[in-house]
């Protein structure tokens, strides 16, 4: 079946989503209204009648187009059902020439050896928890279960459904000046939170001191039996009380036994890697690809 560009205007986004829905690697990512809400520009590859679709989130600086990865958006790609290397080739070829540098990341259902590019593994963990609590704490590493004991040792409390803006404010104190996530990529985020909290699929968890103080919080969200742990606020003194062990701890007995996969988005750090993986999280590679087709002249500024 051919492969065609669609401009956003164009995309049927009924047939879009319905399509996201139905795949079997399907991401919350891919839906209509997340990419309207995160992206800042973005067109489509579709197959046929929408059986197989490629989102090209874009955006252009000094003239040039360029492919990128949104802000929480851990992954993009190609989704459908059977998809096949030779599928997930014609797609790449059928971007259009007028995007000179690629820089965007393929979820896992499209990790193949691709003819004429070059991908790279990216590393992500992801927890299933259709087990019983019981069996879930049990395959915890040593110094998770030691620093859940220290979290109630020092008291501390935990809660849900804080205000989002509570954790972005966090958040956004612990990255500092390090983050390449905007302010106004976090005001995109809020709005997108608060639409899947109407839609009960995003909710928010909270640790506070005994003296409350916010000290650890996160928001998760919820699509295609999948939570993803998309925003983490720590304030740096939860190290040393163990809060983030006991907030992850606490979501997993709040959904142990349900057809979930708890998906950690990442990570490439070992500290983090290490620690997802201390709670019985696995392995789930993913792929990125970068490709430079600048003039010459500014091509050494992507380097």
């Amino acid at each position: 079946m051919a492969i065609q560009y669609i401009p956003y205007k164009q995309i049927d986004k009924t047939k879009w989503d319905a399509c996201i829905s139905s795949a079997t690697n399907g991401l919350i990512y891919a839906y209509t209204y997340y990419l309207d809400a995160m992206a800042k520009n973005w067109d489509a590859l579709v197959q046929g009648d929408y059986e197989a679709v490629m989102p090209l989130t874009w955006n252009r600086k000094y003239n040039i187009y360029y492919l990128y990865q949104p802000p929480f958006t851990a992954c993009l790609g190609v989704f459908g059902n059977l998809l096949t290397p030779e599928t997930i080739n014609k797609f790449l070829k059928a971007v259009p020439p007028k995007f000179k540098y690629w820089d965007i990341y393929f979820n896992s259902g499209n990790l193949y050896k691709l003819e004429g590019f070059e991908m790279y593994h990216r590393m992500n963990y992801v927890l299933s928890l259709n087990e019983s609590y019981e069996n879930l704490y049990n395959a915890y590493r040593q110094n998770i279960k030691r620093n859940i004991k220290k979290s109630e040792q020092f008291q501390l409390s935990m809660c849900k459904n804080i205000a989002i803006a509570d954790i972005i404010n966090l958040a956004k104190e612990q990255a500092g000046n390090f983050s390449s996530i905007t302010a106004d990529d976090f005001n995109r985020f809020e709005k997108l939170f608060q639409l899947l909290h109407k839609n009960q699929q995003a909710v928010t968890y909270a640790v506070h001191t005994k003296n409350g103080q916010l000290i650890a919080s996160a928001a998760f969200f919820f699509s295609h039996h999948r939570v993803y742990y998309i925003l983490v606020g720590n304030h740096p003194d939860g190290k040393t009380l163990g809060a983030s062990h006991a907030l992850i701890n606490a979501f997993i007995k709040d959904h142990a036994g349900k057809e979930l996969l708890l998906d950690f988005e990442g990570s490439d750090i070992p500290s983090l890697a290490f620690f997802y993986s201390s709670f019985g999280a696995v392995e789930e590679k993913y792929s990125g690809i970068k490709l430079n087709r600048l003039p010459a002249a500014i091509k050494w500024l992507k380097k």
